[in-house]
């Protein structure tokens, strides 16, 4: 019995090569593999935590992949890897490298011009790259995790609140969640940036 899995509103289908790597063949479902995600979730914290980082890391493809690995390298063999497939939200996969090159680019003109408040330089960078969607899953929770290393790392500010007990299931903060990210696509990043600290 393989892994079958009930999506909710907003997550991306896996094909059936990205479920063949699930690391944990005794896992067959959705809160099982949840499960495992957030202990592997919360070792990659741990990782982050204590950690000085200069902003060119942070800003940086390897430790956007780097970051992916810790949080779900126990769980998937293809944590950290770019997509190989294109998915119903995200750049086409050919163009994912080049569109979070320009992400990473983008986000050290904001920091060095101050173009916008340290809140809103995470917060925009946690919008642009879950829209490039660069890995096959997971995408949300690494952007959120990002952002949160963003905010804490490089303007030495607290971590967002997210809500984050309730965003991986049906909820009305995870509709409130996605109507913010939806707003954000029309240019709207102000319910985002208010969600991410409610």
């Amino acid at each position: 019995m393989g892994l079958e899995i009930d999506y909710i509103d907003g997550q991306t289908p896996f094909d059936e090569d990205e479920k063949e790597g699930l690391l944990i063949k005794s896992i067959t479902t959705r809160g099982e593999l949840d499960e495992f995600e957030q202990l592997n979730i919360e070792k990659a914290i741990q990782w982050t935590l204590g950690k000085k980082w200069v902003k060119e890391y942070i800003l940086s493809e390897k430790f956007v992949r780097e970051l992916h690995r810790k949080m779900y390298g126990d769980v998937w063999s293809w944590a950290g890897q770019f997509r190989k497939t294109n998915k119903n939200i995200g750049v086409d996969k050919i163009q994912i490298g080049t569109s979070l090159k320009q992400l990473l680019d983008d986000c050290l003109y904001w920091i060095e011009n101050e173009t916008y408040q340290d809140e809103e330089i995470a917060i925009r960078f946690k919008h642009r790259i879950v829209n490039i969607h660069c890995f096959p899953n997971g995408n949300g929770r690494h952007s959120r995790l990002i952002a949160d290393i963003i905010i804490s790392k490089l303007f030495d500010k607290p971590v967002f609140t997210w809500n984050r007990k309730t965003l991986s299931k049906k909820s009305e903060a995870r509709s409130n969640y996605l109507n913010a990210i939806r707003t954000a696509d029309k240019g709207n990043i102000g319910p985002l940036l208010e969600f991410s600290k409610s």
